[in-house]
């Protein structure tokens, strides 16, 4: 099946606003933190978050909001607490679609690359 131009492009500008909205999510040193730590246990509940970082609750909850809006990470409400997940596939995403981004630079060719005059 072939993709016409007017698709194919439609479909860039939604892949760009998909890793747009991603890495926005991950750009803050204490979210990149967040991820690493519960990619490390299979889940964590928000005071463990909390604990294993120099910031405070309100702060910590505003990363992890952060994070969740993005689909970085689940939320599941247990009782009085929440239990936080990686989301291992929207993360998988993210890894994809800097892949296809650093693909398509590389599949320029050297007549195609202009400088930033």
């Amino acid at each position: 099946m072939t993709i016409a131009p007017s698709e194919a492009s439609a479909l860039g500008k939604e892949r760009d606003a998909d890793l747009a909205r991603l890495a926005k999510a991950v750009a803050h040193p204490a979210r990149v933190h967040i991820l690493r730590l519960l990619l490390s246990r299979d889940a964590c509940y928000c005071g463990q978050v909390v604990d294993a970082l120099p910031l405070a609750q309100a702060t910590v909850s505003q990363h992890l909001k952060v994070l969740k809006d993005a689909g970085l990470i689940t939320g599941e409400i247990d009782g009085p607490r929440t239990c936080y997940c990686a989301d291992r596939g929207q993360l998988a995403e993210l890894h994809d679609l800097v892949g296809a981004m650093l693909a398509e630079a590389a599949d320029l060719s050297p007549d195609r690359r202009r400088g930033c005059d």
